[in-house]
């Protein structure tokens, strides 16, 4: 029996378990052992984590009232350097320590002025790890602080003391350099992206209304910067992500208030799309899965608004309008700054405070309702665009019936065109959308039935960044897609109806191929964002080139891997001719050839599509496939000379 329990237990121990067992980690060695409890990951996502951390201890000078100026700059060999003009880190001995409080800072976890104490009232870095962790991840670690006239200098590496804290020359201002390499041992990459630094840095100086913010990369060959100071705050934070859109009212609504030392800002503007988008904050750090300051405003808007619709008479007897409605083409921007800010996880992702619900609440419910009454063209033409949400989503529903009747009379609940695989299990199978019917017959030749479907496309499909939830359901170029995943559009999408766990796009490498794609993901993007998600989209990459020699064939993905594979197919003899043809299309490969390049698990090369940025995603939908034809022209003229190669 024994025996039988070794074999089946291979991560049994053979020695006994006593307190020589039981490790304490010193310092910082716990970071360095575990360091994705403290920055989420060591991916490039965790590497960019670093420098927010240092960022937000800045800000939080700046939300104290001392700091109106902060530099962020990528050095060579992608060092780090933040500076700031606040008080500056103070230098004088901490009482339980018997050392420099600078030092404290830096080595000790959970060591920090906003546990208690008047130095910060609100803060962004509520763990006190961030500046140590910083330390503790970085190959070596200098800072400078300027304070009562002196210069003040510590080094550190890997989280250990290099050089003491000394003084090494004068100064007429305060505030903190801190410039440090990330330790190459800790993290798979340490490269970092200046459009990602970018990307945040101006959300903080959207968001800290009057702190001037300098991004700056001055790697050699990749030198650029810009400053960023919006006295406007999220005012101009909504304006910005409306850029590519047509506002309903011209002016962007802004609400603020406080209760205690909690305080909620909003800034809200409608727009004619059909999508909504919050971004909410808490302490400058931005919760992408909502939370209770979300619930507050959602709930208030709607009440609002049916108030409004009741009083104004928009709104007749039992008739009202639903909070999804009500935000219909809504872009708003929540900030809430608060003393005790109670994040759900590490990485801060959604705010679990519940009176910040009832502050946000109360401050739209106020605000919005004088701002209505004050401005009643705009409330009018809030209150229309929701009405006509309301009307449309009771065409969605009518039509999704109709669908559903349809369905059941005819007794075929998936498309004709389907060719389905025989295994039930959706996370074994995979569905191609083939572009076209020649395509869609090579493939079902070419496919392994047992867990790969296919459906074919055929005609211009529609876009749905210009059309409502109605005009989708009933479309006959999208009702195949939705029938055949099965598990319905927009707040209907339930995931463990879904038939296939790789949806694959699989069209021509062309212009024409790109432009499918791209409504595709559209409709994936605005009806079944889980499907994105949660990493159920693919795209296929087909071959461009076929190359022959002799009986020997090979296929190439690009024009570099045609050149390499040409000439090592040709060997020893240059002058060896090898026959070279540009596949034209899906259409034009026989079966055998559809499954080697691009159906094949083994060789062929999918693309899985992310969504890492809903904002941003949000804006480069709008941008390329909405209604403004400017915008466009703008980004086709700026960007045409990368597009160096169009074919994929």
């Amino acid at each position: 029996m024994s025996e039988q329990m070794e074999q089946h237990n291979p991560t049994m121990v053979e020695h006994e378990y006593n307190a020589s067992e039981i490790q304490v980690l010193e310092g910082l060695e716990a970071v360095r052992k575990r360091p994705g409890m403290y920055i989420g990951s060591t991916s490039s996502s965790g590497l960019h984590h670093l420098v927010y951390e240092i960022v937000d201890n800045a800000i939080d000078e700046a939300l104290a009232g001392y700091c109106d100026h902060i530099t962020v700059e990528i050095l060579d060999g992608d060092v780090i350097r933040v500076t700031d003009n606040g008080r500056g880190i103070p230098v004088d001995i901490q009482q339980q320590t018997g050392r420099p409080a600078l030092e404290v800072v830096y080595t000790v976890l959970h060591a920090g002025g906003k546990f208690g104490g008047g130095g910060y009232k609100v803060s962004g870095g509520l763990h006190g790890v961030g500046a140590s962790v910083v330390n503790a991840l970085s190959q070596w670690l200098e800072v400078r602080v300027h304070k009562n006239g002196q210069i003040y200098e510590m080094k550190f590496s890997r989280g250990a003391i290099t050089q003491e804290m000394k003084v090494i020359g004068q100064t007429n201002h305060t505030g903190t350099e801190v410039v440090f390499k990330p330790d190459p041992e800790m993290f798979e990459d340490t490269v970092y992206d200046y459009d990602t630094l970018h990307k945040r840095m101006r959300e903080q100086a959207f968001l800290n209304a009057g702190v001037r913010i300098l991004m700056a990369d001055r790697r050699a060959g990749q030198e650029r910067e810009e400053s960023m100071h919006y006295e406007g705050g999220i005012r101009e934070f909504v304006t910005f992500i409306n850029k590519n859109k047509s506002p309903l009212h011209e002016n962007v609504i802004y609400m603020s208030g406080s209760r205690d030392d909690s305080m909620a800002e909003i800034a809200l503007q409608y727009n004619d799309s059909y999508n909504e988008i919050i971004v909410s904050f808490a302490n400058n750090v931005h919760t992408p899965e909502g939370g209770m300051h979300e619930e507050g405003f959602k709930r208030a808007l709607t009440n609002v608004l049916n108030a409004y619709g009741k009083k104004a008479n928009l709104l007749k007897g039992e008739e009202k309008v639903s909070g999804e409605d009500c935000r219909e083409g809504l872009t708003c921007v929540i900030s809430v700054k608060l003393t005790e800010a109670q994040f759900e996880g590490q990485t801060k992702a959604k705010l679990g405070n519940s009176e910040i619900r009832t502050l946000v609440n109360n401050v739209v419910s106020d605000k919005l309702e004088q701002f209505l009454e004050e401005n009643p063209n705009v409330g009018k033409a809030i209150l229309e665009k929701a009405m006509m949400a309301s009307r449309a989503r009771e065409a969605a529903r009518r039509a999704r019936e109709n669908i559903r009747r349809k369905n059941a009379l005819e007794g075929a609940t998936l498309p004709g065109k389907l060719s389905d695989c025989n295994e039930r299990d959706p996370a074994l199978t995979e569905i191609y959308i083939v572009e076209g019917d020649s395509a869609g017959g090579s493939a079902k030749q070419g496919r392994d039935s047992r867990y790969q479907a296919i459906l074919p496309l055929w005609g211009k499909m529609l876009n749905v960044e210009k059309a409502r939830a109605d005009k989708v359901y009933g479309n006959d170029k999208l009702t195949p897609v939705i029938t055949a995943l099965g598990a319905g559009l927009g707040d209907e999408f339930d995931e463990n109806k879904l038939r296939y766990h790789k949806v694959i796009i699989m069209a021509d490498a062309d212009v024409d191929g790109a432009h499918i794609r791209t409504l595709l993901l559209t409709f994936f993007f605005r009806f079944m964002r889980p499907l994105i998600d949660r990493g159920y989209v693919y795209a296929a990459v087909p071959p461009l080139y076929k190359l022959v020699r002799g009986k020997n064939t090979r296929v190439a993905f690009s024009d570099e891997e045609r050149d390499a594979i040409s000439a090592e197919m040709r060997g020893d003899n240059p002058n060896a001719k090898v026959d070279i043809s540009r596949f034209k299309g899906l259409g034009e490969m026989d079966a055998h050839e559809l499954w080697d390049t691009t159906m094949n698990p083994e060789t062929r090369t999918l693309k899985r599509i992310t969504l890492e940025d809903a904002v941003k995603a949000d804006e480069i939908f709008t941008l390329l496939m909405g209604e403004k034809v400017e915008p466009r022209r703008e980004y086709i003229e700026q960007n045409a000379a990368k597009a160096l190669n169009l074919d994929y």
